[in-house]
């Protein structure tokens, strides 16, 4: 399928096809984890303030979402080699869809919502605003003037469980519309009750 078209959107229950992801670093990552529920995140392009911003709350948790049993896996439509500048000392897989192929499949798009959506011009402005300062004191590396892939990707969620098929999804409506880390650990902890015949919560 061409990445430019899009799949509809996966719905719980929908079945992945297994396959192993290269992460920019690291070792590679089979897709289902027999061992470990998935998180897999789509985010935009390397540098983005706006994933910088939700990814330093997931590098703070990071910790209660493996003890939850659940591995993040981030993906960004920008090369290996421009990713890896900015991935370096993330502690989860960050792999790199220059192609989209990934996002085709699993029915992420872009649109021009992602940045017109008011909803998105405070997290926007709180993301350029730490993501400036962070550059001038040489914490952080800009992005790239013409992302590749361009600006206006959309954030996607999926849990995906250990048999392959998608427990939970969500699709953004705006750049910085994605599940907090909260909803990532109380997706995980009902599919271990279900998991175990208990009911969820």
């Amino acid at each position: 399928m061409s990445p430019s078209a899009p799949r509809r959107p996966l719905a719980p229950g929908s079945p992945i096809g297994s396959r192993t992801l290269t992460p920019v670093s690291g070792p590679p990552v089979p897709v289902p984890d027999p061992d470990r529920l998935i998180h897999l995140q789509f985010r935009r392009f390397a540098g983005c303030p706006v994933c910088n911003l939700h990814l330093r709350s997931v590098v703070r948790r990071h910790a209660e979402i493996e003890a939850a049993g659940v591995r993040e896996v981030v993906v960004f439509h920008s090369p290996a080699e421009e990713l890896r500048e900015h991935a370096a000392g993330l502690p989860f897989a960050v792999v790199a869809d220059p192609g989209k192929r990934l996002y085709a499949e699993f029915g992420v798009e872009s649109a021009p919502r992602a940045l017109l959506d008011p909803r998105v011009w405070g997290p926007i402005a709180r993301a350029v605003a730490r993501s400036a300062w962070a550059i001038l004191r040489g914490c952080e590396r800009g992005p790239a003037g013409r992302p590749h892939g361009g600006r206006l990707g959309l954030p996607a969620d999926f849990l995906i469980g250990a048999d392959g098929r998608v427990l939970a999804a969500k699709y953004g409506e705006h750049a910085y519309d994605q599940w907090p880390v909260d909803e990532v650990l109380r997706r995980a902890g009902e599919a271990r009750r279900t998991a175990a015949g208990r009911p969820a919560r």
